[in-house]
């Protein structure tokens, strides 16, 4: 059994890549993905899935990881998962922090929040909530549209983040034939809302 130390100098890394960002706000940046493995959360919808067992992905030290990522030029690394809070990440993001690299995590918020970070992206799920002392930090808030009902679920926490938080909503993939034409007339009568693609689907960005 993998157990992950307390002080997070060892992380179960899924994935390590460099790509464009394809969501969100940094949507078109280059920037090196960390994915770690573990989430409890069960977006039925999930596309990685196989991030979900922590068990399925070695252990590895924070200083191979930071090692890793420094090797590419744009100084940006995206934690994500899975659900990367379930960790301590206070150790992984000073010492990326020290190698000269920014810092962003995409999270559900449903654990508390740990490490440094320059840029935070919450993506609140249903299935289980994000922590309310995480909302106000967040840069923008994204929420996956899978169904109408997910409009008042977007509109409940935007109320919840401050007024610099960009918002945004983004169909779910194999939703979004369906759902695309409804963000759109939701954005064109709400524009506080942004539109948000998964643009490296439609470009097969690995």
């Amino acid at each position: 059994m993998n157990i992950v130390p307390e002080d997070g100098s060892l992380l179960p890394l899924m994935e390590e890549f460099y790509t464009i960002q394809g969501e969100g706000f940094h949507s078109g940046k280059a920037a090196y993905f960390i994915r770690l493995g573990g989430c409890d959360v069960g977006c039925h919808w999930c596309d990685v899935k196989e991030s979900w067992d922590a068990e399925l992905h070695p252990l590895t030290s924070v200083d191979t990881i930071v090692s890793n990522a420094s090797k590419y030029p744009s100084k940006t690394v995206v934690v994500t998962g899975g659900e990367p809070l379930l960790y301590n990440l206070d150790l992984l993001t000073s010492k990326l922090k020290e190698a000269g690299i920014k810092t962003f995590i995409e999270t559900s918020g449903a654990y508390p929040l740990s490490g440094q970070w320059d840029w935070i992206c919450l993506s609140p799920k249903k299935f289980k909530g994000p922590m309310p002392a995480i909302s106000p930090l967040a840069g923008e808030l994204k929420v996956i549209v899978f169904n109408k009902s997910d409009f008042d679920w977007a509109e409940e926490h935007a109320k919840l983040v401050s007024d610099q938080c960009k918002l945004y909503l983004q169909p779910e993939w194999s939703k979004a034939e369906q759902m695309t034409p409804q963000i759109i007339e939701y954005v064109k009568n709400n524009p506080h809302w942004e539109v948000s693609l998964q643009t490296h689907k439609y470009m097969n960005i690995p």
